[in-house]
């Protein structure tokens, strides 16, 4: 099998990389009724991600297979020494390692019933810098996201929007392998828009927030475009991400919490906002039909492409200086 490394969601032909753009900022009012969390979720998510990377490159045994593509690199390393750099520029494991322990795989997934890598693939990394990157950005968002609406919701968004990527990746491209946490990543960038809009009441500097998000988000999908990226795990979960921030990242009006001193009758008779409701029902529909929708497609064998001819674009954009295939 082929082994060429991406640069973002690594795995055969194309890893998932993850926004290094990404950044953490709060522009919102500060209630007095409201306390932080304490993160531990997210650096448990690293340690998990960097003991992958370790076990990969355990199994992966670089110096025991004769290798076409040159010597391993960091050879002191012994056994964790990486793949040569042809074969792999991320300072990685072969593509053969990470389809062993779990990378995505259409013809694993649809014909050997194995669906688990659905979700294993977002534990994989294709290299030192795959990884660095993909961590540092889980770090800078999701820590403070978990901070502010605790664990389980944090969680809950990382998991679902990395199956989402993984099934809309799944969808799209059949022809080589996939691993990188990028998916769940663009999943909780799409759950900071959703949770600005949804919360709008209580921002300040609203114009400020939103124009910095939508920036980061459209430079790191911008980045996707670029050949041996998988940019279809990137806006799948995102899109996930995005549905599950209404539903999970929704907060009280503005005032809700100062107004427990005030009076029975000056006291807001709902906690939420009409608004609010509206966009948690629509999204959380719009998850579980497109979630059902995707999974039922995928293990029927079909193919995306044929029902949109033009999204293979969305993932890779030849020019003069590189082609889209394998």
């Amino acid at each position: 099998m082929a082994s060429t490394i991406d640069i973002e969601r690594g795995g055969g032909r194309k890893p998932r990389g993850a926004g290094d753009n990404s950044t953490s900022f709060d522009y919102r009012h500060v209630s007095a009724g409201e306390s932080e969390w304490t993160s531990w979720v997210v650096p448990m998510f690293v340690v998990a991600n960097v003991a992958m990377f370790i076990v990969a490159m355990y199994v992966n045994n670089c110096p025991a297979n004769p290798n076409p593509y040159g010597s391993c690199v960091a050879k002191f390393m012994r056994r964790l020494s990486f793949q040569p750099l042809r074969q792999n520029p991320l300072l990685g494991p072969s593509s053969t390692a990470l389809e062993k322990l779990g990378a995505l795989d259409w013809n694993r997934v649809v014909h050997q019933h194995q669906g688990w890598r659905l979700v294993t693939c977002i534990w994989l990394h294709a290299g030192v810098i795959h990884l660095l990157a993909n961590m540092l950005s889980l770090v800078f968002i999701g820590i403070r996201l978990e901070q502010q609406f605790g664990f389980v919701r944090i969680a809950a968004i990382y998991l679902l929007s990395g199956l989402g990527g993984s099934v809309l990746s799944c969808l799209f491209i059949r022809n080589s392998i996939s691993v990188g946490a990028s998916g769940a990543l663009f999943g909780l960038l799409g759950a900071m828009l959703s949770e600005l809009i949804t919360n709008w009441t209580i921002y300040t500097n609203k114009l400020a927030a939103l124009m910095t998000l939508l920036f980061i988000i459209a430079i790191n999908l911008a980045l996707g475009i670029l050949p041996h990226v998988d940019n279809f795990a990137h806006i799948g979960g995102f899109m996930t991400g995005f549905l599950l921030g209404f539903v999970l990242l929704i907060r009280p009006r503005f005032g809700w919490y100062e107004s427990r001193l005030l009076p029975p009758e000056r006291k807001p008779k709902s906690k939420f906002m009409a608004y609010q409701w509206v966009l948690c029902a629509i999204a959380f529909a719009l998850f579980v039909v497109g979630l059902t929708v995707g999974l039922a497609m995928l293990f029927k064998g079909e193919n995306a492409n044929d029902h949109c001819h033009w999204c293979h674009y969305l993932s890779c954009v030849p020019t003069s200086r590189w082609t889209c295939g394998n």
